[in-house]
């Protein structure tokens, strides 16, 4: 595998089928998304199996990330499926309202009108309308239209500047993280955290539920509105990654400010040892189109330029025309931008203060490697933190976790660099660097005579326990 970035790929009816997935992980699909707004429960399980399968099939082990809905909010039905709004006409908000009219619309959400206040920008289907609102009523949010057009069934509501006190774990998703464990997803998506506390419950919600399975998935936090900006720090620290999910995001803080956003997001996710997913929009034409835009193409490149861990699609493969060929198009992208990548590892170990021993090793694996010229860093890994540590940082040697742990495998599909083989267990240290040295020959990684860096825990078997280094020159204990 000689390209860095993963790519995280929604399946739904337009993949839903097990030749179409297997094509689409031959072409790159790293991680799979599960999004929960859609579908139910048996769905999900369905689904799930067909990846696992797929894998299998394929010979890949592809991670499963399961997206929670979380408090999206929207508007009820219209008598007639939708209505179509001018600028300057009036429009009413009725939480109390059954079925929608010309004049005014439910909402799913019924604590909306006690959440905004005259002036408000309420921006519907994306931000594609824009209500401004006059005043409160009861439970009636009377606006006039600022910028109309079409407005059809169940389209979402967010509030420009963010400010809503919906929860971000409703009823709905506390069941769907009871339906991810029971196929024990490897990643749960958060939607619309505010803070860290959002994020800690939940892990717990995931944890117990994973209990019976003996499995905890990881967090990842999608950074949806205006107040987690501020607060992207302990949300981080909570999570185990971010998504910039730049939809609703951009509705919420405008679209001008996004890219800095998403910059930003990134370099702190890498500083603070977790992965980054950059989502929404990246190959938005390929629903359609067999061919990315140049747009498009630019967008995902400076994604990878910015050191994501991965790029996602959502509608393209879920529901598009072309999902094989928009993972293909993705991958070529990905690969070209990395040519580029620049080695900035000298700068990032500038005034670094090492903490754990394991960072430790894994920094000083990354520094040897590179000065040295190796061909390949090997980590021995029981849970993957050492080379979660090493993928932090842009390095011109691949990286390559060895685990006897599928679990760790499948978490380590989204790390960036990191490529994955099963090694059995073993406590004997000399037996397991000659089994490592054997994977790397048969998959032509290495030759003979190559030079690789290998970190391993002493005692062998032990998890977190990351404590030295070697220098091997492979085929030297070969026979």
């Amino acid at each position: 595998m000689s390209r860095a970035t993963k790519i995280v790929a929604t399946i739904g009816p337009a993949s839903n089928d097990m030749a179409t997935l297997k094509r689409m992980i031959h072409a790159g699909v790293n991680v799979v998304r599960l999004n929960f707004s859609h579908g139910k429960a048996q769905d999900h399980i369905d689904r799930a199996a067909m990846v696992r399968q797929a894998a299998t099939e394929c010979g890949r082990e592809i991670a499963i990330m399961a997206d929670l809905q979380g408090p999206k909010i929207r508007i009820g039905k219209f008598e007639n499926s939708r209505i179509n709004l001018e600028n300057g006409d009036k429009f009413i908000l009725d939480a109390d309202c059954t079925m929608g009219t010309q004049e005014r619309v439910g909402l799913d959400y019924k604590a909306l009108p006690r959440d905004v206040k005259n002036g408000d920008l309420l921006l519907l289907n994306d931000g594609l309308i824009v209500l401004v609102v006059e005043k409160v009523v009861g439970n009636e949010i009377h606006t006039v239209t600022k910028i109309g057009g079409e407005l059809s069934n169940n389209k979402g509501i967010n509030r420009q500047g963010g400010g809503l006190t919906a929860p971000a774990l409703t009823g709905k998703d506390m069941e769907d993280i009871k339906t991810a464990m029971s196929f024990q997803a490897d990643y749960v998506a958060v939607s619309f955290p505010k803070n860290a506390t959002d994020m800690e419950m939940a892990r717990q919600l995931s944890n117990i539920a994973g209990e019976p399975y003996n499995h905890k998935p990881m967090m990842i936090a999608k950074i949806e509105r205006a107040e987690a900006i501020p607060l992207l720090q302990e949300i981080l620290d909570a999570s185990d990654g971010i998504m910039v999910a730049r939809g609703d995001l951009a509705v919420e803080v405008g679209n001008a400010a996004v890219p800095a956003l998403q910059k930003r997001m990134i370099k702190m996710a890498r500083a603070s040892n977790k992965v980054a997913i950059t989502a929404t929009q990246m190959m938005e034409s390929m629903i359609v189109n067999a061919v990315p835009t140049r747009a498009e193409v630019s967008d995902v490149a400076n994604a990878v330029l910015d050191g994501t861990d991965a790029v996602m699609t959502s509608a393209e493969t879920a529901s598009g025309k072309y999902p094989v060929e928009t993972v293909e198009a993705m991958s070529l992208i990905c690969l070209e931008a990395e040519k580029f990548q620049e080695n900035k590892l000298d700068a990032d170990f500038l005034n670094m203060t090492f903490t754990r021993i394991d960072q430790s090793i894994a920094y000083g694996a990354l520094f040897t490697a590179h000065h040295l010229g190796v061909k390949a860093i090997v980590a021995l890994t029981e849970s993957g933190s050492t080379a979660l540590w090493m993928s932090r940082h842009s390095v011109d040697v691949p990286l390559f976790a060895l685990t006897p742990s599928v679990a760790t495998q499948r978490k380590a599909a989204l790390y960036r660099n990191v490529q994955t083989f099963n090694l059995p267990y073993s406590d004997d240290r000399e037996a397991v660097l000659k089994s490592a040295e054997t994977v790397l020959l048969e998959n032509d990684i290495v030759t003979k005579g190559d030079m690789i860096v290998v970190t391993w825990g002493e005692p062998m078997g032990q998890v977190g326990g990351t404590n030295a280094m070697k220098i091997v020159r492979v085929g030297e204990n070969q026979a």
